[in-house]
C-alpha cells in the first residue's frame, strides 16, 4: 500500500523560520504576557486574523539524582483548576539573562539545588497555534543542596508549592497512564528516557544556540 506524501530525508527534518506579511491590529498588556491580534496576508491571497499570547519564553529543568529520581514540585494552576506535578521551571523574564543562567536560578529557587553537569534535552514551542512561548528543557546532574538566591521570596502559587522526588520510570508510567499533564515534565521525562538509550553525552551543551527563541 502506498501512503500519500513523500518520505522526508533526515537532513530535512528541521523547522524553518518564515514570515508572512502581517499587521498588528491590537495588543492588550497582561501581567505575565500580552494578548495580540494580527492580520496576515496568506500566499493564496486571502487575509487571516489570528490572536495569540506573546510570551517571554521559559526554561524547565529535569534534575536527575544518582538513584534515578527526578525533582518534582506540586503547584496549583488556577487556569486549569488543578494542582500539577511539574519539573522546576520559570519564565525568561530577567533582562539580559540567558537560558542556562535562568535554569540555574530556577533550580535554586524552586528545588534548593545546584548541578555540576548541565545538558539540553529539548527545545520546543508549547502551543504554537496560540502562543509564542518557547521552552528550553535542561537535564541537570551532579546535584547538591543550594540556597535560594538572595532577595528571592516565594509568593503567589509558589508559596504553597511542595518539593519531592520521583523515580524517572515511574514518572514515565504516570505520563503514559494519563495521570500527569504538565507539558514540561511530560516532554522532559520522555526526552530523558529516550536520550538514555543513545547515551546522554550526545546531548547538546547548555550554552548551545537556541534558534527557536525568541520567536515572534
Amino acid at each position: 500500500m502506498t501512503l500519500p506524501g513523500p518520505v522526508i530525508a533526515a537532513e530535512d527534518l528541521d523547522d524553518r523560520r518564515m514570515e508572512w506579511p502581517s499587521r498588528r491590529l491590537a495588543t492588550t498588556t497582561g501581567v505575565l504576557m500580552d494578548f495580540v491580534v494580527d492580520e496576515i496576508d496568506a500566499p493564496d491571497g486571502s487575509t487571516l486574523t489570528r490572536n495569540y499570547l506573546r510570551h517571554p519564553g521559559a526554561v524547565g529543568i529535569v534534575a536527575l539524582d544518582d538513584e534515578d529520581r527526578i525533582a518534582v514540585v506540586r503547584q496549583f494552576r488556577h487556569q486549569v483548576g488543578a494542582e500539577l506535578v511539574e519539573a522546576p521551571a520559570g519564565l525568561l523574564d530577567h533582562a539580559g539573562e540567558d537560558s542556562w543562567a535562568a535554569a540555574r536560578r530556577e533550580l535554586a529557587e524552586e528545588a534548593l539545588l545546584e548541578a555540576s553537569d548541565w545538558r539540553i534535552l529539548i527545545d520546543c514551542f508549547s502551543s504554537p497555534g496560540a502562543s509564542t512561548e518557547a521552552i528550553r528543557i535542561f537535564l541537570a546532574r551532579g546535584l547538591a543542596p543550594a540556597r535560594r538566591p538572595d532577595g528571592f521570596v516565594l509568593e503567589g502559587e509558589e508559596a504553597a508549592m511542595t518539593l519531592g522526588w520521583a523515580h524517572l520510570d515511574e514518572v514515565v508510567e504516570a505520563i503514559l497512564a494519563g495521570r500527569l499533564h504538565n507539558p514540561t515534565i511530560i516532554m522532559g521525562a520522555l526526552a530523558l528516557s529516550q536520550a538514555r538509550r543513545g547515551g546522554l553525552d550526545r546531548l547538546r551543551p547548555p550554552d548551545a544556540p537556541w534558534p527557536g527563541r525568541p520567536g515572534r
